[in-house]
């Protein structure tokens, strides 16, 4: 059955319920602009779902998330390409809705707080960008009443914050995070990279690049960990560093001196030309405690 759209909420309940409700009901959100990235989302989602399940994929480019001088207008809309990857992934219902049928009446009066996490990192750079991500994604959650809602690791900070509203307000949905898909070369698939020229794009391989120096460096230990992957940074032309932090798993802190083997995450944000990438790694910092000794 080729994938059958909905653009509102009535049509959305329609076609679920015309499912009958048989198996799991996976959802994937996207801002649209789908790549393989994407694909691979949907392809758990399959899985998740199981064959007589629902594979629900949302397309809405979110204007509760950009803030102002951001890429709202020019965020690419390529909903045509969109509908052939669903269909090719197999995906059941897509949901593509209008800003004011998710928002009706215009920006919603309550909206979901991201509490401390959401001041970090990515939001201290873009301050009421995760309230728009979390405010968007319990609206999806609640339309599309999914037993399992895929997202990439990619948006780390993103999918640990989405993670920790589902379970802070029961909303009785697991919260499953896919590994990030990359190019050959490293950089991550974006959404974004479409913007990059030539030129661009191969200098932002240095985000990539970044990450694995401080992955490789890890077992050295936290300070060579941030110091090789910051080096990577500092002789990259045309990159514009916004942060490079290794945190913890959960994105909080980590101490000077961490146990050995403590697992952790490397993040990264930075301007190549007008257009901002993020990206992240996990690694583990610290040698085995046995390792070497006599």
């Amino acid at each position: 059955m080729a994938v059958q759209v909905a653009g509102t909420r009535e049509e959305l309940a329609t076609l679920l319920g015309a499912r009958g409700g048989a198996g799991a009901v996976a959802l994937v959100p996207t801002m649209g602009a789908l790549h393989e990235g994407h694909a691979s989302l949907m392809g758990l989602a399959r899985e998740r779902a199981g064959a007589e399940g629902t594979v629900v994929v949302s397309i809405f480019v979110n204007p509760l998330q950009f803030g102002p001088g951001e890429d709202l207008d020019r965020y690419p809309r390529t909903f045509d390409a969109d509908l052939a990857v669903c269909e090719r992934q197999g995906v059941d219902v897509v949901f593509a809705p209008a800003a004011d049928e998710v928002y009706p009446g215009g920006e919603p009066q309550v909206t979901v707080e991201p509490g401390p996490l959401g001041t970090l990192l990515e939001g201290a750079s873009r301050p009421g960008h995760f309230r728009g991500v979390l405010t968007v994604v319990a609206k999806l959650l609640g339309l599309v009443r999914p037993d399992v809602a895929i997202f990439g690791q990619k948006d780390y900070q993103q999918l640990a914050l989405i993670t920790r509203m589902a379970s802070d307000l029961c909303l009785g949905v697991e919260i499953v995070g896919a590994e990030t898909v990359r190019e050959l070369d490293g950089l991550a698939l974006s959404s974004r990279n479409r913007y990059l020229d030539a030129e661009q794009r191969e200098r932002a391989t240095a985000l990539s690049r970044a990450l694995y120096a401080a992955r490789d460096a890890g077992p050295r230990g936290l300070a060579e960990a941030l110091a090789a992957g910051r080096a990577v940074l500092s002789e990259a032309e045309g990159v514009e560093l916004d942060y490079f932090e290794i945190r913890a798993v959960d994105l909080g802190e980590l101490a000077a001196a961490v146990p050995p083997q403590t697992p952790a995450r490397a993040v990264v944000a930075a301007r190549v030309g007008t257009t901002r990438l993020i990206d992240n790694m996990p690694l583990v910092i610290g040698t085995a405690a046995a390792e070497g000794s006599s």
